[in-house]
């Protein structure tokens, strides 16, 4: 069957207004064409109060006209159209709507909702980003997920994607772990632990610092060293990373996450004077109290600090050294930067500092701010110590899914397996269904509740909807009797069908994951209610396919929906 696309009743309900002569174009009348919030309303309405000035008539009488006119010669995709409180509403055929889905679904199976808007575009996505020796916490699960979530949507919407995960591989905290090290460590518990051995020496040298504040001055002339190309401090730093690395990477294999550029802030070291040079010749740079800085007074903004007193680097030298390299790497036509909103003005400062460098890419920067994940004992501080490991996280959920497993279905194989992607499942959704800037108060207990609107559900939907297909053992197809299939809830199912595509473009649009998570979520309830109310697999064949047709709809946009948001579907639970 050959590929296509779901008509466009939009498209041809606009072209049906401006053949009866309204006075707005093409264009206009597609923006304010809307979807009515009730059923009763239509599936499309025209409000007629912007042509109600045009044509110096009431809203309701141009209303009354044109559903009269509609009305004389219906297309034969209209089911009927009226005339309410100065609003058209138009009626789909619901024959006409489900031949649609159901036939461009089948066509396109697992591509549909994909596009090629991005075709030609190229999107580098950096997130996750974790820092080399500390804890992989909560704060930065949001980042990884949240940023792999929009690498699949883009993907999908035909951007060549370049996904990078930029490490915390420099600065003066590697000083205090040298020192801490020096003092403390013990090189078999680094190597046995490494991340919590090399987290609990940066987490003592804080308090020990309390008490003695010359291991601070210690630490800063160990990072001098580092910067200076010191061989001791350097071999140790290296050595921290290979071991941090690896842990890190056991957590992304579980994840499912993959990275085309795995790079840290030490690669563009060499880059940075380039940087100042750059500004030196745009004579933006200049000194404050022995710093160099970009003066952003004008713009409401701080200064954009390059360089400090005592000639290191910071962070946004390198993130604009690594802008530059990026771009002429990849010459991407949209970068993201997936990290918590409280780099705010960070980003805003060096997306500007571009600006005034003079490239006019400068306005495909962008970043995408993420809401702070607290505790519920408090803000995640990883100098007291006061963070959860997602390890220790993903384990406790495991362990509570393999509980579950075992009293729901003793016959499942590979239990393991499935219980550590349900409880993954479980902590994706539970990040992703919200609206991404908001902030979290994590609770263990809350995000491993299997009941309601969570991950598990919409797992355990797909599978009993897999095994549903595969117990039936007949080939969906699209000739099946629509009439049979009337219930509200599968109108629903469709319609969330029907603009699965343009949800997942306006999820691109605004860089938000959490627009598909609650449409699926809605599309499973849907479902359910379907499911309870209908006998799907019945000797009556005219119903079990029609019916059938409704599951594969389901199944389809479950799947690929999952898809998006990182999460495994399971044919079997």
């Amino acid at each position: 069957m050959q590929k296509q696309d779901v008509v466009d009743f939009k498209n041809q309900i606009t072209m049906l207004l401006k053949n009866l002569d309204i006075p707005l174009s093409e264009d206009d009348l597609l923006k304010i064409i809307e979807v009515p919030p009730e059923k009763n309303m239509g599936d499309y309405a025209l409000p007629c109060f912007k042509l109600s000035k045009l044509l110096k008539k009431p809203p309701k009488a141009i209303a009354d006209e044109l559903a009269l006119k509609i009305q004389g010669n219906l297309p034969d995709y209209l089911e009927c159209v009226d005339s309410l409180n100065g609003y058209l509403n138009m009626f789909i055929k619901k024959t006409v709507y489900f031949e649609s889905v159901l036939e461009t679904i089948l066509a396109k199976g697992y591509d549909y909702g994909s596009s090629l808007i991005g075709g030609g575009k190229k999107v580098t996505i950096d997130f996750s980003s974790p820092n080399i020796a500390k804890p992989f916490h909560v704060g930065h699960f949001k980042a990884t997920i949240l940023g792999y979530s929009l690498y699949n949507i883009y993907k999908f919407c035909g951007y060549d994607c370049i996904g990078i995960n930029y490490l915390g591989d420099w600065g003066t905290q590697f000083g205090k772990l040298i020192v801490a090290y020096k003092l403390w460590g013990n090189k078999k518990e680094v190597e046995d632990n490494p991340i919590k051995a090399l987290y609990s020496l940066y987490v003592k040298f804080h308090d020990e610092a309390e008490k003695d504040p010359s291991l601070v001055t210690e630490a800063q002339a160990w990072f001098k060293k580092m910067e200076d190309g010191d061989n001791e401090a350097l071999s140790l730093w290296h050595w921290f990373k290979a071991e941090s690395l690896e842990e890190f990477q056991k957590l992304y294999d579980i994840l499912g996450v993959k990275f085309d550029v795995v790079v840290g802030e030490s690669y563009y070291n060499d880059k940075v004077d380039n940087v100042v040079k750059l500004l030196e010749s745009k004579n933006l740079l200049s000194q404050s109290e022995g710093a160099f800085i970009v003066d952003l007074e004008q713009d409401n903004m701080p200064p954009c600090l390059i360089k400090k007193s005592d000639g290191a680097s910071l962070y946004a030298t390198r993130d604009i050294a690594a802008a530059l390299d990026r771009k002429e790497k990849y010459n991407f036509d949209k970068a993201l930067y997936v990290v918590a909103v409280q780099q705010n003005l960070h980003f805003k400062q060096w997306f500007k500092v571009i600006e005034l460098l003079g490239y006019d890419w400068y306005s495909n920067l962008a970043h995408v701010g993420f809401g702070m994940v607290s505790l519920e004992t408090g803000t995640i501080k990883t100098r007291t110590g006061n963070v959860v490991f997602i390890e220790d996280v993903i384990n406790k959920a495991v362990e509570k899914v393999k509980f579950i497993i075992e009293n729901k279905n003793t016959t499942l194989k590979n239990k393991d397996e499935a219980a550590e992607k349900i409880a993954v499942g479980a902590m994706i959704f539970s990040f992703l269904s919200d609206t991404s800037y908001k902030d979290t108060v994590f609770s263990l207990d809350k995000v491993l509740d299997f009941n309601g609107e969570t991950g598990p559900y919409l797992q355990y939907t797909y599978a009993r909807i897999c095994s549903l297909l595969d117990k039936a053992k007949v080939e969906v197809s699209s000739k099946i009797d629509y009439s049979v299939i009337v219930d509200d809830s599968i109108i629903d199912i469709f319609k969330i069908a029907y603009e699965f595509p343009d949800t997942i473009l306006l999820a691109m649009s605004k860089n938000e994951p959490s627009i598909i998570a609650k449409s699926i979520m809605t599309l499973a309830q849907a479902f359910n209610s379907f499911y309870h109310s209908n006998t799907i697999i019945t000797d009556d064949k005219t119903l079990m396919h029609a019916r059938l047709a409704v599951v594969k709809v389901t199944q389809t946009i479950l799947h690929n929906g999952l898809r998006l948001l990182g999460i495994e579907p399971l044919k079997e639970i």
